[in-house]
């Protein structure tokens, strides 16, 4: 799930929400405002249920994030490079750098998330109890009141025993322990997974058949997600296992065309893309140190106009932005950034210099190679 917007970093790590999330959010505030509240809460300004609808709406995005936060922290801790956090409509993605290496890591991972949705279930409870002992207004105790309610919700949705939700997380960890084999393990887990999906949408399907539209689209949709996220899970998992032994250098492009930095765009399309077969053009300094990267799409950008007066490291990528790795790297521990990036290329870094690029057709290439050799 692709990043749209970015709220800095917690803790460090990079956090995030697609724009969908405003779906869910809006979902929920007018549910809130217009429907839950006032049925349990009745006789107050319809401001203050769209001001309680809003503020309950904000902090349960807040407990989607200690969610991932708590996926992330235990991941981190693992020694598993964390990429970053977003949120999106049907909850939260934590985009971790790579797959633990032991079963046990794996169930702590998996656990971290719904323990923590639980944990707060209960504190949301207490607090609303406590409010009631003091006297608070209904609104206010039914806010707090639903708000431990969805996260208790959360929580138990998340232990289904339905991969990619933690709960499937959690049996494939079980099965890898007990057989010893990750790769099975996760296919086992995406099994049922898949069968519990199409249990949703099925169900989905019904509950729209009896009337409640709303209801049973959000189930078909969570059905759809399951489905869909588990069996992506499961193929990156079998590329992984592909790739584990290949490194960088065996499979990019090289030498590539890297270009100066003041050349300017109407220099590069006559001088490099209409003689040379390259897609991508690093750009380097005197000392071929990475500059930036101008790849076909970002030079199409400059309007015509401006091509002789743009200089390719403004037109392009910046440095910081561009994946970069060093010759002997794993392969399969770039496919998860390389996959995120908008560049959509890995820049291959010797000892500061440029020496080469891997696009994802050669990766996909290199996986249909390996997939022969194996089968």
């Amino acid at each position: 799930m692709r990043e749209t917007v970015s709220f800095g970093r917690l803790a460090g790590i990079r956090v995030g929400a697609n724009w969908s999330v405003l779906i869910i959010g809006w979902i929920l505030a007018f549910g809130l405002a217009a429907g839950v509240l006032p049925e349990a809460a009745p006789g107050h300004a319809t401001g203050l249920y769209w001001v309680a609808g809003l503020l309950a709406t904000a902090v349960f995005l807040g407990s989607l994030l200690a969610h991932e936060m708590a996926h992330a922290l235990v991941a981190r801790a693992k020694g598993l490079p964390v990429e970053g956090i977003t949120l999106w409509a049907l909850g939260g993605v934590s985009k971790l750098g790579g797959d633990a290496s032991r079963a046990r890591d794996e169930l702590r991972i998996a656990i971290a998330g719904p323990a923590t949705s639980l944990v707060l279930g209960v504190a949301f409870f207490a607090t609303a109890a406590g409010l009631a002992a003091l006297g608070a207004g209904d609104l206010v105790v039914t806010t707090v009141v639903w708000l431990a309610t969805i996260n208790v919700v959360l929580g138990l949705f998340n232990l289904a025993p339905a991969f990619p939700l933690d709960g499937g997380r959690v049996v494939r960890a079980l099965l890898w322990a007990r057989h010893g084999d990750r790769l099975q393990a996760t296919r086992s887990a995406a099994a049922v997974g898949r069968a519990f999906g199409f249990g949703l949408v099925g169900l989905g399907v019904m509950v729209v058949f009896l009337g409640a539209v709303f209801q049973g689209v959000w189930f078909m949709l969570l059905g759809w997600f399951v489905v869909s996220m588990g069996q992506a899970e499961a193929t990156g998992v079998e590329q992984r296992r592909l790739l584990e032994d290949v490194t960088v250098d065996e499979v990019m492009s090289a030498p590539v065309a890297c270009v100066p930095a003041d050349l300017t765009v109407d220099r590069l399309v006559d001088e490099h893309v209409l003689t040379h077969r390259w897609s991508a053009y690093p750009v380097v300094d005197d000392d071929d140190r990475l500059l930036g990267l101008a790849t076909l799409d970002t030079v199409r950008r400059v309007p015509a106009e401006e091509r002789s007066s743009t200089r390719v490291l403004d037109a392009g990528f910046p440095a910081a932005e561009v994946p970069q790795a060093p010759p002997g790297a794993s392969l399969a521990d770039q496919l998860a950034t390389l996959s995120a990036s908008p560049v959509g290329r890995l820049v291959v870094v010797d000892q500061g210099r440029v020496v080469g690029l891997v696009s994802r057709t050669d990766v996909v290439s290199c996986l249909q190679r390996r997939s022969l050799m194996s089968s």
